[in-house]
């Protein structure tokens, strides 16, 4: 049967097959990682990017094309994890703007849509790297676009799509020497293989197409395994948690400065006498108010926002239905109790819907609602947010409670848990910087494969945003070391992209397989130490690879050194790796603290000397 036509119930279905091959597939993507290291996390980050658009779709679905590839673009978008899940989101980003409107597509515009979404791609990305999932992308898509007049067929073009996208992925090594010293093929482009496979899958099974190329996974190291399923899959990466240091914020507030005292939320329901306008209604919300939040479903519209008038909020939305489950609180009187609890009292605040009203008002489950309603939570200020802004504020992405608390004293005001295979989302970066009452913010995202994300946060955020492209914990901590916050923002931003280029990132971890790096043979379950992207010693144990690591990275007689000890850093070995300092460079100040990292027993900051 041929298939010319593709709407939104069949579009779902296809990314729903496409996510869970990927899902399948995460462990042995992850396991394509180049570096030996034990967070190889790629098909971790697709694989929650995918989740998030799933989720998305699943909660709006709908039988148009244009509309269904929207919902998917924004639950990507605001769900990407890593550079590739960035990426990925940027691929249906720019595939949903050239189907825009329409119910149905055919393969012309099918074609001309994934070469829209590998444009949009390729636009993110700063300096695109050849033999990377942009490659697999590219080619799969100008194949697409070549045979799109060949074939009337939906099912028949997307195997050919397909088969296209996994021949690049098997030349990734021949463009990318690193993936051939390693014998790997590209972890990204392998889990964009991995989508468009579901997709042939569902084509095939359920719209009677012809069948593609038989699948492969990896190159010349990997084979499928295919017992795999989604439930053998863990949920790794903990969604990241963001907390935010409210101390040097509470000194700056005085309760008078609070400039919409009231705190709303309630429901509207829709009845039709007047057609809901989110934009109309939002711009009505933000004459005399903020923290505004609209989250519709149906004929159910849940608010939120902080206003000098509750009466005029009311009367603008009882103009579109029946208003119902209201909370009002003065936050006013919550910051004084804040400010001088009284002995005994229980905190500010109250129980999510104390009396049951919601379930007693027939308001209907709205598990949506409360996931966007716990997010948020987790990155609330411990203050009421709508006061007097401060000129900056800072979140920095951190793994350990060390760390964590060195990044806040040295003025980090919210902290996000991530790093290595725990990737902040787009919308965890997006709802910390929110939360900051601070009229410019800085991003410190302190890993490598978050920097894409934060930069997508930055297009996304309410006010001006700068990111410091700080790519380990150490730049991070030499960043805010060179902060100050009486200077311009050009100036700050001046000064921490001078600190971090000062210091070099060392860090000792276990390295997961044999493999030759850097002329270095490695052995599976030996210590490697890393210098920046360069692996340059591998040992039998943790303080020889530090040690190895160190003297690299003092040969030039830089003189102050940082140790962050983490798990699997045993004291003896951290007390005679610095009386080991202290023969070797007597001349170098050692500074040691408790950093509480996983995977990496010791991160190491050596500042260059002048």
């Amino acid at each position: 049967m041929t298939t010319r036509l593709l709407n939104g119930s069949d579009w779902t279905a296809m990314v729903l097959a496409g996510a869970e091959r990927l899902s399948q597939q995460a462990e042995l993507i992850n396991a394509l990682n180049v570096f030996p290291v034990p967070d190889g996390d790629t098909g971790t980050n697709m694989n929650l990017t995918m989740t998030a658009g799933v989720a998305e779709l699943k909660n709006k679905p709908s039988p148009d094309i244009g509309r269904a590839a929207e919902v998917l673009s924004k639950g990507l978008l605001m769900g990407a994890r890593g550079n590739t899940g960035v990426i990925l989101s940027q691929l249906f980003r720019g595939f949903a703007r050239a189907i825009a409107g329409q119910r149905e597509i055919t393969v012309p515009l099918f074609a001309a849509a994934l070469r829209q979404g590998v444009d949009t791609a390729y636009k993110a990305v700063v300096k695109p790297v050849e033999g990377t999932i942009l490659t697999v992308a590219r080619e799969a898509a100008k194949h697409g676009e070549s045979i799109a007049r060949r074939t009337e067929d939906i099912a028949e073009w997307m195997a050919e799509v397909h088969d296209k996208a996994a021949e690049t992925l098997a030349r990734t090594p021949d463009m990318l020497p690193v993936l051939k010293q390693v014998g790997v093929v590209d972890s990204g482009g392998q889990g964009l293989v991995c989508i468009y496979e579901g997709f042939v899958q569902y084509l095939n099974a359920e719209l009677g197409g012809v069948a593609s190329a038989p699948y492969s996974v990896g190159w010349t190291a990997y084979a499928p395994v295919a017992s795999a399923s989604a439930s053998s899959v863990p949920a790794q990466g903990a969604v990241a948690s963001a907390q935010a240091s409210s101390s040097s914020a509470q000194a700056r507030i005085a309760t008078e400065s609070i400039q919409f005292p009231y705190d709303m939320e309630f429901f509207i329901r829709l009845q039709g006498r007047t057609a809901f306008s989110e934009a109309s209604f939002r711009r009505a919300l933000e004459r005399d108010g903020d923290s505004i939040i609209l989250i519709a479903d149906g004929d159910i519209v849940k608010v939120h926002v902080h206003s000098r008038r509750p009466g005029d909020v009311l009367n603008a939305a009882i103009a579109y239905g029946e208003l119902t489950n209201f909370h009002i609180l003065n936050m006013r009187d919550q910051h004084r109790e804040l400010l001088h609890p009284a002995p005994g009292a229980e905190p500010a605040g109250e129980t999510a819907d104390p009396m049951g009203l919601e379930a007693a008002s027939g308001i209907p489950d709205m598990p949506e609602l409360r996931a966007a309603e716990a997010a948020s939570q987790a990155i609330e200020p411990a203050h009421p947010v709508a006061f007097e802004m401060a000129d900056y504020g800072v979140v920095a992405v951190s793994v350990g409670a060390g760390n964590d608390e060195l990044f806040r004293s040295l003025g980090v005001d919210a902290i996000i848990s991530g790093g290595q295979s725990m990737n902040p989302s787009t919308e965890d970066l997006v709802q910390a910087i929110s939360s900051l009452a601070a009229d410019h913010i800085f991003v410190l995202p302190n890993n490598s494969n978050i920097l894409m994300a934060a930069k997508q946060a930055q297009e996304l955020a309410d006010r001006p945003v700068t990111v410091v492209p700080t790519r380990s914990i150490p730049q991070g901590l030499a960043a805010m070391l060179a902060f100050q916050e009486e200077q311009p923002a050009s100036v700050n931003e001046d000064r921490m992209l001078r600190a971090i280029d000062r210091v070099l990132t060392g860090s000792v971890t276990r390295a997961v397989r044999d493999t030759v790096m850097d002329g270095i043979d490695i052995r599976g379950g030996e210590y490697i130490g890393i210098l920046d992207k360069q692996i340059v010693a591998s040992e039998a144990t943790v303080a020889d690879a530090a040690r190895g690591l160190l003297a690299r990275m003092l040969a030039n007689g830089d003189e102050t050194v940082m140790l962050l000890s983490g798990e699997g850093a045993e004291e003896a070995d951290t007390a005679e790796l610095v009386a080991w300092l202290g023969e070797a460079y007597p001349e170098a100040e050692v500074e040691r603290h408790e950093g509480g990292q996983n995977l990496y027993p010791y991160l190491i900051m050596v500042e260059k000397s002048d």
